[in-house]
């Protein structure tokens, strides 16, 4: 008997601790500052990229074009055949994969590519590139290329830009897709079906 008396007053000695801390812990002890979640959207993760992702789109012979990319900067490094190896497929861009969309089919070197979205690789070469168009877009850099998934290989020949385009850049004119990037450029021509 003297057991279950103990026990009857331990059990409300040790709770009353709890229950004290529990309320005070809980309650209102002053100002406090309302803090926001850290929690980041995935748009707010890629505008804060040192190389922005970038989005182009355009019309080639009536076929509407669009592409997606990193855009690195020089920012003083060597790039051709350091920072970006040459004879080495490359994303053509940093982060993802670079991506060619198309809503209708086009011909690129003599090919048939049909309407959807491709990774758009490279080889890059001192003077010629060899562009990739590849069923797998996406995907994080080159890591997992795979060259039994490509539509497409093409050669190109790299000039010497006019400028030297400090970020690297696509445009899309009326010759067809324009790489333009630490001093050269190359154009991957394009026609309509």
């Amino acid at each position: 008997m003297c057991a279950l008396t103990d026990s009857k007053i331990t059990m409300p000695i040790l709770l009353f601790p709890l229950i004290f801390l529990f309320i005070y812990g809980c309650g209102n002890s002053g100002p406090t500052t309302a803090r926001a979640p850290i929690i980041q959207t995935q748009q707010q993760i890629k505008e804060q990229r040192t190389s922005p992702l970038t989005f182009v789109t355009g019309v080639v012979s009536g076929v509407k074009i669009s592409i997606q990319y990193g855009a690195p900067s020089v920012k003083g490094r060597s790039i051709w055949g350091d920072l970006v190896p040459y004879d080495e497929v490359w994303r053509t861009g940093a982060n993802e994969a670079t991506w060619i969309e198309t809503e209708r089919p086009m011909i690129i070197a003599g090919k048939r590519i049909p309407a959807g979205r491709f990774g758009l690789f490279t080889i890059p070469g001192a003077s010629e590139w060899t562009v990739i168009i590849n069923t797998d877009w996406d995907q994080w850099g080159a890591y997992y290329y795979s060259a039994s998934n490509d539509l497409l290989r093409t050669t190109v020949p790299v000039l010497e830009s006019t400028e030297e385009h400090e970020v690297m850049q696509f445009s899309i004119e009326s010759a067809g897709i324009v790489f333009r990037w630490a001093g050269i450029e190359w154009t991957l021509p394009i026609q309509s079906v």
